[in-house]
């Protein structure tokens, strides 16, 4: 059998008070309260685990001021039949093939994609007007905002810096124009062949199917700026 517990002297309680102080400030105020009873013999100590701490270091955070591109890459696959309406102009298109390019090299003609950093092509053939009017776009992604503005301003001066699928295109047509333009850190360049039958509704057309694929760059994913 265990030793029983010996009684406090009476001259003991001063020194227990002045224990139980120092302990108020080493310990916590459960753990103090029970070192007090036991030494006043009211109760048994019971001491109660603390939770152990969580040694897993947190995740790293990304650095301030950089973006990763959250945006997938382009695919000829994104586009289909082009149906467009708008108020009372509506346009139908037939796509008639697509093709996409892991590089941008395919579509440079004189390297001014290169020197801009461009990434990755689409180029998309269409129909319209029981092939009275045929259209050829060409999408290139690049790496900032700024390189796409560039390259755009490049390309609404020269026609011929972009290699496009000239064999899709009307022999003979009176109407035949270019477009270009950037949104966010893409570049549209679409190019429009019409004959007499399609010649009053091309321009329109034109301008209409330039400016909803632009537009579809706006929902498509986050721009890296920067």
């Amino acid at each position: 059998m265990g030793n029983p517990r010996q009684p406090v002297p009476r001259d003991y309680p001063g020194v227990v008070a002045i224990l139980v102080a120092i302990l108020a400030v080493l310990l916590p105020g459960g753990l103090a309260f029970s070192v007090y009873r036991y030494l006043n013999g009211t109760a048994p100590i019971t001491l109660v685990a603390r939770p152990a701490t969580n040694s897993t270091p947190e995740p790293a955070r990304p650095s301030p001021g950089k973006k990763e591109r959250q945006d997938p890459l382009i695919s000829d696959s994104e586009f289909g039949d082009w149906n467009f309406r708008m108020g009372s102009v509506a346009f139908k298109a037939k796509r008639v093939s697509g093709w996409t390019y892991d590089s941008c090299a395919p579509v440079d003609r004189q390297g001014v994609l290169a020197e801009n950093g461009c990434e990755r092509a689409v180029q998309l053939a269409y129909s319209a007007y029981s092939g009275h009017l045929t259209a050829v776009q060409v999408i290139m992604s690049f790496p900032s905002e700024q390189a796409a503005k560039a390259t755009a301003k490049h390309l609404a001066g020269s026609s011929r810096a972009v290699k496009w699928r000239r064999d899709r295109m009307l022999d003979e047509y009176v109407y035949g124009r270019i477009r270009s333009g950037a949104s966010g850190r893409y570049v549209v360049y679409t190019a429009v062949t019409a004959d007499r039958t399609a010649q009053a509704r091309a321009a329109r057309f034109h301008q209409s199917l330039q400016a909803d694929h632009l537009s579809y760059f706006l929902f498509r994913g986050p721009a890296v700026t920067g």
